[in-house]
């Protein structure tokens, strides 16, 4: 697992959490507080983000492998995975290639199958293959009062402390040698055909899942939570969080947590 960074605390059952593309680990930190004391609590910097190095291939596969790669170096078995946006197409590719690591498996709002990029991230990712993206986004750094009118934007309900993001999510990417080339490369790696490739093997994925939804989110519809549940069997119900945003695990952890305490207690 060399160069792939991590939040490990707590001890207990093990909770792993996954983040999408353009935040890190800190996404996870209020969960985490909540269960800190009750569960081992592991939350994966994906490559390129948080504290991790970048690798030549950024694809979706190709993280699901870090996120495997860290569970065998800290040799994690038995796992309560959780994971949202883009980390939960990486969760989905884990999931069918590494079941024999899963206790249960929790989305919330994420790609799915042909909603990958969504449509209303395309444009973003259009910057992205232009190679215009790096220099728009290092613009952030120096005036964090601009997050707001970039897709975080629309994917947080509000944003009390703009500063505080931009220093967990964007300035550990572009801090790093060719990190803002990296972070375009990432986003035009992100390709539906890895998920759809994989829907045969959802149809047969027996783990224990939930899925907790926003309803308020413009990129993931809460109907690609329904075509989850209509083809994992494993799903056993849909909560939904009214007028949730994508990155509603961040701004509205109290609700999830409920969640996922109930759903982790069933036997």
């Amino acid at each position: 697992m060399e160069g792939i960074s991590y939040v490990d605390v707590g001890e207990g059952p093990v909770s792993l959490f996954v983040h999408g593309v353009g935040t890190s680990s800190y996404l996870w930190r209020n969960v985490i507080a909540a269960f800190r004391d009750e569960r081992r609590c592991v939350a994966i910097d994906l490559p390129l983000h948080g504290g991790s190095a970048p690798r030549d291939d950024l694809s979706i596969p190709a993280l699901a492998e870090a996120v495997e790669e860290l569970c065998e170096g800290l040799g994690l078995a038995d796992v309560d995975l959780v994971a949202n946006d883009t980390g939960g197409a990486v969760a989905q590719v884990f999931a069918v290639r590494h079941r024999e690591r899963l206790r249960t498996l929790t989305l919330t709002n994420c790609d799915v199958h042909t909603n990958t990029p969504p449509e209303a991230f395309k444009p973003t990712v259009d910057l992205a293959a232009r190679g215009e993206l790096a220099a728009l986004t290092a613009l952030v750094l120096d005036r964090p009062e601009l997050l707001a009118q970039t897709a975080y934007g629309e994917g947080y309900e509000r944003i009390d402390d703009p500063a505080a993001l931009v220093e967990a999510y964007l300035r550990p990417v572009f801090a790093k040698p060719g990190g803002g080339r990296a972070f375009e490369r990432l986003l035009t790696s992100i390709d539906a055909k890895d998920l759809i490739a994989i829907e045969p093997q959802l149809t047969v994925l027996t783990v224990p899942t939930l899925l907790v939804w926003g309803t308020g989110d413009v990129f993931f519809d809460v109907s690609w939570a329904r075509w989850l549940r209509d083809t994992i069997p494993g799903v056993k119900e849909i909560v939904e969080i009214e007028g949730g945003r994508l990155f509603f695990p961040d701004d509205r952890a109290d609700e999830l947590v409920p969640h996922l305490r109930r759903f982790w207690a069933q036997p």
